[in-house]
Protein backbone atom coordinates (compact mmCIF):
# COMPACT_ATOMS: atom_id res chain seq x y z
CA UNK A 1 0.00 0.00 0.00
CA UNK A 2 1.73 3.49 -1.21
CA UNK A 3 -1.09 6.09 -0.90
CA UNK A 4 0.27 9.17 -2.83
CA UNK A 5 0.06 12.84 -2.14
CA UNK A 6 -1.36 14.58 -5.39
CA UNK A 7 -1.19 17.92 -5.89
CA UNK A 8 -4.39 19.89 -7.23
CA UNK A 9 -4.08 20.78 -11.51
CA UNK A 10 -3.31 24.04 -10.49
CA UNK A 11 -0.85 23.97 -7.85
CA UNK A 12 1.96 25.98 -7.89
CA UNK A 13 0.17 28.29 -11.53
CA UNK A 14 0.12 31.49 -10.47
CA UNK A 15 -2.48 32.10 -7.45
CA UNK A 16 -3.29 29.08 -7.43
CA UNK A 17 -3.21 27.81 -3.83
CA UNK A 18 -1.60 23.97 -3.80
CA UNK A 19 -4.44 21.82 -2.71
CA UNK A 20 -3.31 18.24 -1.14
CA UNK A 21 -4.97 15.30 -0.95
CA UNK A 22 -5.13 14.10 2.88
CA UNK A 23 -4.49 10.75 1.89
CA UNK A 24 -1.12 9.68 4.19
CA UNK A 25 0.27 6.29 5.37
CA UNK A 26 0.40 7.73 8.69
CA UNK A 27 -3.29 8.26 9.07
CA UNK A 28 -5.22 5.96 11.53
CA UNK A 29 -7.20 3.67 9.19
CA UNK A 30 -8.53 1.15 11.69
CA UNK A 31 -9.09 1.26 15.25
CA UNK A 32 -11.50 -0.56 17.86
CA UNK A 33 -11.62 -0.22 21.60
CA UNK A 34 -8.14 -2.31 21.71
CA UNK A 35 -6.06 -0.48 19.24
CA UNK A 36 -5.65 1.76 16.57
CA UNK A 37 -3.80 1.20 12.95
CA UNK A 38 -2.55 3.63 10.75
CA UNK A 39 -2.78 3.25 6.75
CA UNK A 40 1.46 1.68 6.58
CA UNK A 41 0.35 -0.64 9.58
CA UNK A 42 -2.79 -1.74 8.09
CA UNK A 43 -0.86 -2.51 4.92
CA UNK A 44 2.34 -4.60 6.65
CA UNK A 45 0.04 -6.78 8.87
CA UNK A 46 -2.09 -7.65 5.57
CA UNK A 47 0.85 -8.48 3.67
CA UNK A 48 2.14 -10.45 6.48
CA UNK A 49 -1.03 -11.91 7.25
CA UNK A 50 -1.75 -13.08 3.17
CA UNK A 51 1.74 -14.66 3.75
CA UNK A 52 0.70 -16.94 6.76
CA UNK A 53 -2.61 -17.54 4.87
CA UNK A 54 -0.39 -18.63 1.80
CA UNK A 55 1.52 -20.83 4.19
CA UNK A 56 -1.93 -22.78 5.58
CA UNK A 57 -2.31 -23.78 1.81
CA UNK A 58 -4.43 -20.74 1.04
CA UNK A 59 -4.57 -19.38 -2.77
CA UNK A 60 -6.83 -18.09 -5.44
CA UNK A 61 -10.70 -19.36 -5.19
CA UNK A 62 -10.12 -20.46 -1.66
CA UNK A 63 -12.61 -19.75 1.13
CA UNK A 64 -11.29 -18.21 4.41
CA UNK A 65 -14.05 -17.84 6.85
CA UNK A 66 -13.87 -15.66 10.33
CA UNK A 67 -16.90 -15.51 13.11
CA UNK A 68 -16.48 -13.21 16.06
CA UNK A 69 -17.74 -9.24 16.63
CA UNK A 70 -16.91 -6.19 14.61
CA UNK A 71 -13.11 -5.97 15.77
CA UNK A 72 -9.94 -4.87 13.17
CA UNK A 73 -9.20 -8.63 12.47
CA UNK A 74 -12.06 -8.47 10.69
CA UNK A 75 -10.71 -6.34 8.32
CA UNK A 76 -7.30 -7.87 8.61
CA UNK A 77 -8.68 -10.71 7.46
CA UNK A 78 -10.64 -9.46 4.75
CA UNK A 79 -7.95 -7.69 2.87
CA UNK A 80 -5.08 -10.35 3.20
CA UNK A 81 -8.12 -12.97 2.14
CA UNK A 82 -8.28 -10.88 -1.19
CA UNK A 83 -4.65 -9.78 -1.71
CA UNK A 84 -4.12 -13.72 -2.45
CA UNK A 85 -7.20 -13.92 -4.30
CA UNK A 86 -9.34 -15.48 -2.01
CA UNK A 87 -12.68 -15.32 -0.54
CA UNK A 88 -13.77 -14.15 2.59
CA UNK A 89 -16.51 -15.62 4.38
CA UNK A 90 -17.60 -13.62 7.65
CA UNK A 91 -20.49 -15.32 9.35
CA UNK A 92 -22.85 -14.51 11.56
CA UNK A 93 -21.66 -14.79 15.23
CA UNK A 94 -25.20 -15.30 16.67
CA UNK A 95 -26.46 -18.13 14.89
CA UNK A 96 -26.56 -21.73 16.45
CA UNK A 97 -23.72 -24.45 16.22
CA UNK A 98 -25.38 -26.23 13.43
CA UNK A 99 -25.74 -23.34 11.64
CA UNK A 100 -22.88 -22.31 11.17
CA UNK A 101 -21.13 -25.79 10.57
CA UNK A 102 -23.74 -26.01 7.39
CA UNK A 103 -22.25 -22.42 6.07
CA UNK A 104 -18.80 -24.06 7.12
CA UNK A 105 -19.36 -27.09 5.12
CA UNK A 106 -21.24 -25.04 2.40
CA UNK A 107 -18.61 -22.90 1.25
CA UNK A 108 -15.98 -25.41 1.64
CA UNK A 109 -13.60 -22.94 3.63
CA UNK A 110 -10.13 -24.63 4.73
CA UNK A 111 -9.51 -21.54 6.98
CA UNK A 112 -11.69 -20.30 10.06
CA UNK A 113 -10.29 -17.40 12.27
CA UNK A 114 -12.45 -16.31 15.53
CA UNK A 115 -12.25 -14.71 18.04
CA UNK A 116 -12.16 -15.36 21.79
CA UNK A 117 -16.20 -14.10 21.92
CA UNK A 118 -17.00 -17.08 20.46
CA UNK A 119 -14.55 -19.64 21.61
CA UNK A 120 -17.81 -21.76 22.92
CA UNK A 121 -19.66 -21.61 19.72
CA UNK A 122 -16.58 -22.49 17.68
CA UNK A 123 -15.67 -25.68 19.85
CA UNK A 124 -19.22 -26.81 19.13
CA UNK A 125 -18.48 -27.00 15.62
CA UNK A 126 -14.75 -28.15 15.34
CA UNK A 127 -14.94 -30.81 18.23
CA UNK A 128 -15.29 -34.04 16.49
CA UNK A 129 -17.09 -35.67 19.24
CA UNK A 130 -19.58 -32.80 19.54
CA UNK A 131 -20.67 -33.08 15.73
CA UNK A 132 -18.83 -33.67 12.13
CA UNK A 133 -15.96 -31.58 12.00
CA UNK A 134 -16.22 -29.06 8.42
CA UNK A 135 -14.98 -32.15 5.57
CA UNK A 136 -12.63 -28.86 3.81
CA UNK A 137 -11.37 -26.98 7.42
CA UNK A 138 -8.09 -27.48 7.87
CA UNK A 139 -6.91 -25.27 10.28
CA UNK A 140 -8.79 -22.97 13.02
CA UNK A 141 -6.77 -19.58 13.85
CA UNK A 142 -7.76 -17.95 17.51
CA UNK A 143 -7.29 -14.42 17.45
CA UNK A 144 -6.32 -15.03 21.00
CA UNK A 145 -4.50 -18.00 21.01
CA UNK A 146 -4.15 -21.17 22.83
CA UNK A 147 -5.41 -24.42 23.19
CA UNK A 148 -4.82 -26.96 20.21
CA UNK A 149 -5.78 -23.76 17.82
CA UNK A 150 -3.09 -21.50 15.76
CA UNK A 151 -2.68 -18.35 17.54
CA UNK A 152 -3.72 -15.45 15.34
CA UNK A 153 -0.67 -12.68 16.19
CA UNK A 154 1.63 -15.60 16.17
CA UNK A 155 0.76 -16.15 12.22
CA UNK A 156 1.13 -12.92 11.05
CA UNK A 157 4.68 -12.07 12.94
CA UNK A 158 5.62 -15.49 11.18
CA UNK A 159 4.45 -14.13 7.79
CA UNK A 160 6.10 -14.27 5.74
CA UNK A 161 5.54 -10.70 3.79
CA UNK A 162 3.96 -11.33 0.60
CA UNK A 163 5.99 -9.98 -2.52
CA UNK A 164 4.46 -11.94 -5.58
CA UNK A 165 0.52 -10.94 -5.16
CA UNK A 166 -1.42 -13.06 -7.78
CA UNK A 167 -3.63 -11.20 -10.28
CA UNK A 168 -7.13 -9.99 -8.88
CA UNK A 169 -9.73 -9.08 -11.33
CA UNK A 170 -12.91 -7.15 -10.95
CA UNK A 171 -15.17 -10.19 -11.85
CA UNK A 172 -13.00 -12.33 -9.06
CA UNK A 173 -15.62 -13.15 -6.30
CA UNK A 174 -14.63 -11.26 -2.93
CA UNK A 175 -17.17 -12.35 -0.46
CA UNK A 176 -19.76 -15.23 0.52
CA UNK A 177 -22.51 -13.51 2.44
CA UNK A 178 -25.34 -15.94 3.75
CA UNK A 179 -28.76 -14.94 3.85
CA UNK A 180 -31.46 -16.84 4.84
CA UNK A 181 -33.14 -18.97 2.30
CA UNK A 182 -36.86 -19.32 1.71
CA UNK A 183 -36.45 -23.04 1.42
CA UNK A 184 -35.17 -23.13 5.12
CA UNK A 185 -31.40 -23.54 4.11
CA UNK A 186 -29.11 -19.97 4.25
CA UNK A 187 -28.02 -19.39 0.45
CA UNK A 188 -24.74 -17.93 -0.14
CA UNK A 189 -24.61 -14.21 -2.12
CA UNK A 190 -21.37 -14.13 -3.86
CA UNK A 191 -19.92 -10.56 -4.42
CA UNK A 192 -16.99 -9.72 -6.83
CA UNK A 193 -14.46 -7.33 -6.39
CA UNK A 194 -16.30 -5.51 -8.80
CA UNK A 195 -19.31 -5.25 -6.85
CA UNK A 196 -17.99 -3.85 -3.97
CA UNK A 197 -16.04 -1.53 -5.83
CA UNK A 198 -18.86 0.01 -7.94
CA UNK A 199 -21.06 0.15 -4.40
CA UNK A 200 -18.19 2.05 -3.43
CA UNK A 201 -18.47 4.55 -6.34
CA UNK A 202 -22.40 4.81 -5.89
CA UNK A 203 -22.18 5.74 -2.20
CA UNK A 204 -19.03 8.45 -2.90
CA UNK A 205 -21.04 9.94 -6.21
CA UNK A 206 -24.39 10.04 -3.68
CA UNK A 207 -23.25 11.53 -0.70
CA UNK A 208 -19.80 13.09 0.25
CA UNK A 209 -17.31 11.60 2.21
CA UNK A 210 -13.94 12.93 2.79
CA UNK A 211 -10.27 12.08 4.21
CA UNK A 212 -10.77 14.05 7.20
CA UNK A 213 -14.39 11.83 8.37
CA UNK A 214 -14.34 9.58 11.10
CA UNK A 215 -16.62 7.00 10.87
CA UNK A 216 -17.92 4.60 13.31
CA UNK A 217 -18.55 1.06 12.45
CA UNK A 218 -21.06 -0.41 14.52
CA UNK A 219 -23.51 -2.54 11.81
CA UNK A 220 -21.96 -6.50 11.92
CA UNK A 221 -19.40 -6.71 9.44
CA UNK A 222 -21.44 -10.31 8.18
CA UNK A 223 -23.85 -7.83 7.03
CA UNK A 224 -23.28 -6.01 3.51
CA UNK A 225 -24.10 -3.30 5.46
CA UNK A 226 -21.25 -3.19 7.85
CA UNK A 227 -18.77 -2.87 5.03
CA UNK A 228 -20.82 -1.73 1.92
CA UNK A 229 -22.21 1.13 3.33
CA UNK A 230 -20.11 4.09 5.08
CA UNK A 231 -17.28 1.69 5.81
CA UNK A 232 -15.24 1.37 2.51
CA UNK A 233 -16.09 4.66 1.25
CA UNK A 234 -14.20 6.02 4.16
CA UNK A 235 -11.74 3.78 4.24
CA UNK A 236 -11.48 4.69 0.01
CA UNK A 237 -10.99 7.81 0.74
CA UNK A 238 -8.42 7.56 3.16
CA UNK A 239 -10.22 8.76 6.10
CA UNK A 240 -10.48 6.72 9.59
CA UNK A 241 -12.99 4.13 10.59
CA UNK A 242 -13.68 3.02 14.54
CA UNK A 243 -15.15 -0.44 15.09
CA UNK A 244 -17.39 -0.98 18.18
CA UNK A 245 -17.49 -4.77 19.05
CA UNK A 246 -21.49 -4.60 20.14
CA UNK A 247 -23.79 -1.65 19.11
CA UNK A 248 -24.62 -0.38 22.48
CA UNK A 249 -26.46 2.41 22.30
CA UNK A 250 -24.64 3.94 25.30
CA UNK A 251 -21.27 3.19 23.93
CA UNK A 252 -22.35 4.73 20.30
CA UNK A 253 -23.30 8.26 21.78
CA UNK A 254 -20.04 7.93 23.73
CA UNK A 255 -17.91 7.37 21.16
CA UNK A 256 -20.00 10.33 18.99
CA UNK A 257 -19.21 12.97 21.11
CA UNK A 258 -15.40 11.93 22.06
CA UNK A 259 -14.54 10.58 18.70
CA UNK A 260 -15.88 13.81 16.96
CA UNK A 261 -17.48 10.98 14.57
CA UNK A 262 -18.95 12.46 11.47
CA UNK A 263 -20.88 9.77 10.08
CA UNK A 264 -22.47 5.57 10.68
CA UNK A 265 -25.09 3.38 9.24
CA UNK A 266 -27.53 1.71 11.72
CA UNK A 267 -30.73 0.30 11.61
CA UNK A 268 -34.00 2.29 13.37
CA UNK A 269 -33.97 -0.19 16.02
CA UNK A 270 -30.66 1.39 17.19
CA UNK A 271 -31.47 5.61 16.62
CA UNK A 272 -34.62 4.60 18.18
CA UNK A 273 -32.31 3.24 21.48
CA UNK A 274 -29.97 6.08 21.36
CA UNK A 275 -32.89 8.54 21.37
CA UNK A 276 -34.37 7.17 24.27
CA UNK A 277 -30.82 6.42 26.42
CA UNK A 278 -30.57 8.05 29.28
CA UNK A 279 -27.70 10.07 27.86
CA UNK A 280 -29.08 11.43 24.71
CA UNK A 281 -29.79 14.29 25.89
CA UNK A 282 -25.91 15.32 27.02
CA UNK A 283 -24.68 13.39 23.80
CA UNK A 284 -22.50 15.85 21.68
CA UNK A 285 -23.87 15.02 18.21
CA UNK A 286 -22.64 18.44 16.50
CA UNK A 287 -19.90 16.22 14.71
CA UNK A 288 -22.42 14.27 12.20
CA UNK A 289 -22.82 14.84 9.11
CA UNK A 290 -24.22 11.75 7.81
CA UNK A 291 -26.54 9.31 9.51
CA UNK A 292 -27.52 6.43 7.67
CA UNK A 293 -30.82 3.84 8.10
CA UNK A 294 -32.53 1.57 6.56
CA UNK A 295 -33.90 -2.35 6.87
CA UNK A 296 -36.87 -0.78 7.62
CA UNK A 297 -38.63 2.88 8.10
CA UNK A 298 -37.90 5.10 11.25
CA UNK A 299 -41.07 5.72 13.68
CA UNK A 300 -41.86 9.01 13.06
CA UNK A 301 -41.11 10.10 16.63
CA UNK A 302 -37.42 8.90 16.77
CA UNK A 303 -37.04 10.73 13.25
CA UNK A 304 -37.98 14.24 15.16
CA UNK A 305 -35.79 13.43 17.99
CA UNK A 306 -32.93 13.36 15.79
CA UNK A 307 -34.41 16.12 13.44
CA UNK A 308 -34.20 18.71 16.88
CA UNK A 309 -31.26 17.98 17.85
CA UNK A 310 -30.10 18.71 14.43
CA UNK A 311 -29.08 15.98 12.64
CA UNK A 312 -30.80 14.68 9.65
CA UNK A 313 -31.30 11.17 8.74
CA UNK A 314 -30.81 9.62 4.80
CA UNK A 315 -32.62 6.37 4.12
CA UNK A 316 -31.21 3.68 2.31
CA UNK A 317 -32.83 0.56 0.52
CA UNK A 318 -31.18 -2.73 -0.69
CA UNK A 319 -29.98 -5.48 -0.40
CA UNK A 320 -27.11 -7.95 -0.11
CA UNK A 321 -27.31 -9.22 -3.41
CA UNK A 322 -26.90 -5.57 -4.57
CA UNK A 323 -23.71 -4.96 -2.31
CA UNK A 324 -25.83 -3.36 -1.07
CA UNK A 325 -26.70 0.04 -2.22
CA UNK A 326 -29.79 0.31 -4.86
CA UNK A 327 -31.15 3.82 -3.32
CA UNK A 328 -30.78 6.28 -0.98
CA UNK A 329 -32.92 9.67 0.18
CA UNK A 330 -30.70 13.25 -0.12
CA UNK A 331 -30.38 15.86 2.67
CA UNK A 332 -32.89 17.90 0.06
CA UNK A 333 -35.61 15.86 -0.16
CA UNK A 334 -36.51 14.04 3.21
CA UNK A 335 -38.26 16.67 4.09
CA UNK A 336 -40.91 16.20 1.23
CA UNK A 337 -40.18 12.50 1.29
CA UNK A 338 -40.26 11.95 5.00
CA UNK A 339 -40.88 7.85 4.45
CA UNK A 340 -39.18 6.88 1.14
CA UNK A 341 -36.09 5.29 0.17
CA UNK A 342 -34.77 8.26 -2.18
CA UNK A 343 -33.62 7.88 -5.98
CA UNK A 344 -31.57 5.11 -7.31
CA UNK A 345 -27.29 5.08 -6.86
CA UNK A 346 -25.53 6.77 -10.25
CA UNK A 347 -24.58 3.17 -11.08
CA UNK A 348 -27.96 1.58 -10.71
CA UNK A 349 -30.86 0.76 -12.99
CA UNK A 350 -33.97 0.06 -11.58
CA UNK A 351 -37.47 -1.03 -12.89
CA UNK A 352 -40.65 -2.43 -12.50
CA UNK A 353 -42.04 -6.20 -12.89
CA UNK A 354 -45.42 -6.22 -14.72
CA UNK A 355 -46.57 -9.23 -16.37
CA UNK A 356 -43.31 -10.98 -15.82
CA UNK A 357 -41.21 -7.90 -17.77
CA UNK A 358 -39.08 -5.01 -16.58
CA UNK A 359 -40.41 -1.81 -16.93
CA UNK A 360 -39.80 2.03 -16.53
CA UNK A 361 -41.06 2.68 -12.89
CA UNK A 362 -44.07 4.69 -12.37
CA UNK A 363 -47.63 4.23 -11.68
CA UNK A 364 -48.96 1.32 -9.49
CA UNK A 365 -46.82 -0.21 -7.40
CA UNK A 366 -45.32 -3.50 -8.44
CA UNK A 367 -42.13 -5.87 -7.72
CA UNK A 368 -39.13 -3.84 -7.95
CA UNK A 369 -36.11 -5.13 -10.28
CA UNK A 370 -32.49 -4.09 -10.33
CA UNK A 371 -29.31 -4.27 -12.16
CA UNK A 372 -25.74 -2.40 -12.55
CA UNK A 373 -22.12 -3.29 -12.05
CA UNK A 374 -22.82 -3.59 -8.55
CA UNK A 375 -25.49 -6.62 -8.82
CA UNK A 376 -24.31 -10.23 -7.55
CA UNK A 377 -23.41 -12.67 -10.26
CA UNK A 378 -25.23 -15.18 -8.31
CA UNK A 379 -25.56 -17.77 -5.43
CA UNK A 380 -22.85 -19.99 -4.49
CA UNK A 381 -23.14 -23.48 -6.23
CA UNK A 382 -26.82 -23.28 -6.06
CA UNK A 383 -27.49 -22.30 -10.43
CA UNK A 384 -31.42 -23.36 -9.78
CA UNK A 385 -31.89 -20.43 -7.19
CA UNK A 386 -29.65 -17.76 -8.81
CA UNK A 387 -31.66 -18.09 -12.56
CA UNK A 388 -34.74 -18.16 -10.43
CA UNK A 389 -33.84 -14.95 -8.90
CA UNK A 390 -32.91 -13.09 -11.72
CA UNK A 391 -35.69 -12.04 -15.00
CA UNK A 392 -34.03 -11.96 -18.33
CA UNK A 393 -30.47 -12.93 -16.60
CA UNK A 394 -29.97 -9.86 -15.63
CA UNK A 395 -32.27 -8.05 -13.36
CA UNK A 396 -32.74 -8.75 -9.93
CA UNK A 397 -35.70 -9.44 -8.04
CA UNK A 398 -35.80 -8.00 -5.06
CA UNK A 399 -39.11 -9.66 -3.69
CA UNK A 400 -40.31 -6.15 -2.46
CA UNK A 401 -42.87 -3.91 -4.17
CA UNK A 402 -42.13 0.12 -4.56
CA UNK A 403 -43.94 2.93 -5.89
CA UNK A 404 -42.75 5.63 -7.52
CA UNK A 405 -43.55 9.55 -7.31
CA UNK A 406 -43.28 11.30 -10.64
CA UNK A 407 -40.47 13.19 -9.47
CA UNK A 408 -38.61 9.68 -9.03
CA UNK A 409 -38.59 8.95 -5.34
CA UNK A 410 -39.12 5.60 -4.45
CA UNK A 411 -41.09 4.08 -1.07
CA UNK A 412 -41.17 0.51 0.03
CA UNK A 413 -44.95 -0.39 -0.10
CA UNK A 414 -44.95 -3.64 1.02
CA UNK A 415 -42.80 -7.57 0.62
CA UNK A 416 -43.48 -9.94 -1.91
CA UNK A 417 -41.86 -12.67 0.44
CA UNK A 418 -42.80 -13.50 3.36
CA UNK A 419 -39.49 -12.60 5.02
CA UNK A 420 -39.85 -10.10 7.96
CA UNK A 421 -37.02 -7.70 9.67
CA UNK A 422 -36.06 -7.74 13.50
CA UNK A 423 -33.75 -5.56 14.82
CA UNK A 424 -32.32 -5.05 11.25
CA UNK A 425 -32.20 -8.83 10.70
CA UNK A 426 -33.85 -10.81 7.92
CA UNK A 427 -35.54 -13.45 9.00
CA UNK A 428 -37.02 -16.36 6.75
CA UNK A 429 -40.19 -17.73 8.35
CA UNK A 430 -39.80 -21.23 6.37
CA UNK A 431 -36.44 -21.42 8.10
CA UNK A 432 -37.95 -21.17 11.61
CA UNK A 433 -41.06 -23.60 10.38
CA UNK A 434 -38.60 -26.14 9.15
CA UNK A 435 -36.62 -26.40 12.27
CA UNK A 436 -40.27 -26.52 14.19
CA UNK A 437 -41.56 -29.35 12.38
CA UNK A 438 -38.87 -31.39 13.49
CA UNK A 439 -40.31 -32.28 16.56
CA UNK A 440 -42.39 -35.36 16.12
CA UNK A 441 -45.17 -33.24 18.54
CA UNK A 442 -45.54 -30.30 15.67
CA UNK A 443 -47.76 -31.53 12.91
CA UNK A 444 -47.64 -27.88 11.11
CA UNK A 445 -46.29 -24.66 12.13
CA UNK A 446 -46.92 -20.99 10.12
CA UNK A 447 -44.68 -17.92 11.06
CA UNK A 448 -45.66 -14.41 10.67
CA UNK A 449 -44.27 -10.95 11.39
CA UNK A 450 -46.02 -8.29 13.84
CA UNK A 451 -45.08 -4.71 14.22
CA UNK A 452 -42.87 -3.94 17.35
CA UNK A 453 -41.90 -0.91 18.61
CA UNK A 454 -38.07 -1.69 19.32
CA UNK A 455 -37.46 -4.23 16.93
CA UNK A 456 -39.71 -3.75 13.73
CA UNK A 457 -40.82 -6.74 13.98
CA UNK A 458 -41.03 -9.65 15.57
CA UNK A 459 -42.09 -13.24 14.74
CA UNK A 460 -45.59 -15.02 15.70
CA UNK A 461 -45.88 -18.41 15.49
CA UNK A 462 -49.11 -20.66 14.74
CA UNK A 463 -48.35 -24.08 16.08
CA UNK A 464 -50.53 -27.38 15.04
CA UNK A 465 -49.62 -29.98 16.91
CA UNK A 466 -50.35 -33.25 16.57
CA UNK A 467 -53.27 -35.10 18.51
CA UNK A 468 -52.22 -36.49 22.11
CA UNK A 469 -49.36 -33.89 22.17
CA UNK A 470 -48.55 -32.27 25.50
CA UNK A 471 -46.16 -30.70 23.69
CA UNK A 472 -45.34 -26.91 25.68
CA UNK A 473 -44.22 -23.53 24.65
CA UNK A 474 -41.60 -23.64 26.64
CA UNK A 475 -40.46 -27.21 25.04
CA UNK A 476 -40.63 -25.34 21.40
CA UNK A 477 -38.61 -22.67 22.68
CA UNK A 478 -35.88 -24.99 23.79
CA UNK A 479 -35.61 -26.68 20.64
CA UNK A 480 -36.34 -23.61 18.58
CA UNK A 481 -32.96 -21.81 20.32
CA UNK A 482 -31.05 -24.88 20.12
CA UNK A 483 -31.31 -24.82 16.27
CA UNK A 484 -31.76 -20.78 15.56
CA UNK A 485 -30.07 -17.58 16.28
CA UNK A 486 -31.87 -16.59 19.07
CA UNK A 487 -33.43 -13.41 17.05
CA UNK A 488 -35.14 -16.17 14.72
CA UNK A 489 -37.22 -17.43 17.93
CA UNK A 490 -40.48 -16.18 17.67
CA UNK A 491 -41.54 -13.60 20.19
CA UNK A 492 -44.99 -15.38 20.76
CA UNK A 493 -46.19 -18.91 20.26
CA UNK A 494 -49.75 -20.03 19.50
CA UNK A 495 -51.35 -23.29 20.09
CA UNK A 496 -53.81 -23.46 17.20
CA UNK A 497 -56.25 -26.75 16.29
CA UNK A 498 -55.63 -26.08 12.71
CA UNK A 499 -54.12 -23.34 9.99
CA UNK A 500 -56.33 -21.40 7.50
CA UNK A 501 -55.95 -22.64 4.16
CA UNK A 502 -57.41 -21.65 0.55
CA UNK A 503 -59.08 -24.02 -1.36
CA UNK A 504 -55.57 -25.37 -3.03
CA UNK A 505 -54.58 -26.16 0.48
CA UNK A 506 -52.39 -23.57 1.09
CA UNK A 507 -51.97 -21.42 4.04
CA UNK A 508 -53.45 -18.01 4.06
CA UNK A 509 -51.10 -16.21 5.93
CA UNK A 510 -52.46 -12.88 5.28
CA UNK A 511 -55.08 -14.41 7.41
CA UNK A 512 -52.45 -14.79 10.06
CA UNK A 513 -50.91 -11.67 9.63
CA UNK A 514 -54.16 -10.14 10.63
CA UNK A 515 -54.81 -12.15 13.31
CA UNK A 516 -51.67 -11.73 14.74
CA UNK A 517 -51.93 -7.79 14.60
CA UNK A 518 -55.15 -7.86 16.07
CA UNK A 519 -53.79 -10.39 19.07
CA UNK A 520 -50.30 -8.50 19.54
CA UNK A 521 -51.13 -4.86 19.08
CA UNK A 522 -48.08 -2.67 18.85
CA UNK A 523 -47.24 -0.40 22.26
CA UNK A 524 -44.02 1.66 23.31
CA UNK A 525 -41.39 -0.17 25.14
CA UNK A 526 -38.80 1.12 26.65
CA UNK A 527 -35.41 0.36 25.30
CA UNK A 528 -33.48 -2.00 26.80
CA UNK A 529 -32.02 -5.55 26.49
CA UNK A 530 -33.86 -8.02 23.81
CA UNK A 531 -35.97 -9.94 26.01
CA UNK A 532 -35.96 -13.94 26.41
CA UNK A 533 -37.82 -15.38 23.22
CA UNK A 534 -37.56 -12.58 21.16
CA UNK A 535 -37.22 -12.56 17.43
Amino acid sequence: MNPTLVAGPNAGLGTWPARRARISPDGVALSDPRRSLTYAELADRVSRYAGALRRLGVGPGDRVAYVGVNAVEVFETFFATWLLGAIAVPLNHRLSGPEIRFMLDDSGASVLVHSADTDALVAGVVDPALGARPAALRHVVAVHGGGDRLDYEAEIAAGPEVEAEPAVSLDDPALILYTSGTTGRPKGAVLSHGNLTWNTVNFLAHVDVLSTDRALCIAPLFHCVGLGQVTLPTLFKGGSVEVLPKADPGVVLERISEGRITGFSAVPTMLQMMCEHPGWADADLSSLTLVQYGGSPVQERVAREWLDRGVRLIQGYGMTEASPGVSMSTHDGTTAHPTAVGVPHFFTDVAQLRDGRPEVPGGEPAELVVRGPHVFAGYWNLPAETANSLVDGQWFRTGDVLRFDDDGWATVVDRVKDMYISGGENVYPAEVEAVAVQLDAVAECAVVGVADPRWGEVGVAYVQVREGSDLTEAALRAHLGSGLARYKVPKYVEFVAELPRNATGKIRRVDLRRRAADEHPIERVAAGPRPEGAS
